[in-house]
């Protein structure tokens, strides 16, 4: 489960616009908003470094986060950042508020164990990887860190759907399509070779007979 809210410092702002939020960065600072829960939004600035190292260190949309403006404390998910196309900096962050017994839809990375064991790698296949993350609906108070799919099984040419693993507890696919695939083993390209030509002379074999 996603370790406990860590907390963010942050302070309450009155200046809006492109003006106002050139002159935050200026200072280290960017701009960001506080929505949902029934609640008016709350514009706030936070630090820019923090909010980096956070972003690069990955997780970030589906970790909690304490926000403690001016010495009152909000429960919030990061919903959104935007990022400079050029510079690759941050530039505005929305934290969505979490209530009490709040369920919320977070993408959760998929881990693949056992892939030494796996027949269809072992025979030269290769993992080819539908979804690196999951789109899910889970409690807020224990979002999932990863979804393990496990590979012992899965032979060349099979793939693993989202109804054949074990989402974590009270988790629930948010995805809207039908039995999603989240991996299957592609047969290399040898192999397919070799498949082909015996199919080829199989379907020879076929003719011949049936003259």
């Amino acid at each position: 489960m996603a370790t406990a809210a860590k907390e963010l410092n942050a302070q309450a702002r009155s200046g809006v616009g492109k003006g106002a939020a050139r002159a935050l960065r200026r200072e280290g600072l960017i701009p960001a908003v506080i929505y949902g829960d029934k609640k008016p939004p709350l514009a706030i600035t936070i630090s820019y470094n923090e909010i980096m190292k956070r972003i690069y260190a990955g997780g970030f949309l589906s970790h909690l986060i304490t926000v403690d403006v001016d010495g009152e404390k909000h429960r919030v998910i990061p919903r959104d950042y935007q990022l400079d196309p050029v510079k690759d900096t941050a530039l505005h962050v929305d934290f969505l508020r979490i209530g009490k017994g709040a369920k919320i839809n977070v993408k959760v990375p998929v881990h693949f164990a056992n892939e030494d064991s796996c027949p269809g790698i072992k025979r030269g296949g290769v993992l080819n990887i539908v979804h690196h993350t999951l789109d899910l609906t889970v409690d807020a108070d224990h979002i999932p860190e990863e979804v393990v799919v496990d590979l012992t099984d899965l032979d060349v040419g099979q793939s693993i759907h989202i109804s054949a693993i074990k989402l974590p507890a009270g988790a629930v696919d948010h995805s809207h399509e039908d039995d999603l695939t989240i991996a299957t083993i592609v047969a290399p390209s040898g192999l397919r070779a070799e498949e082909a030509e015996a199919g080829a002379a199989e379907g020879a074999a076929e003719g011949e007979a049936t003259e």
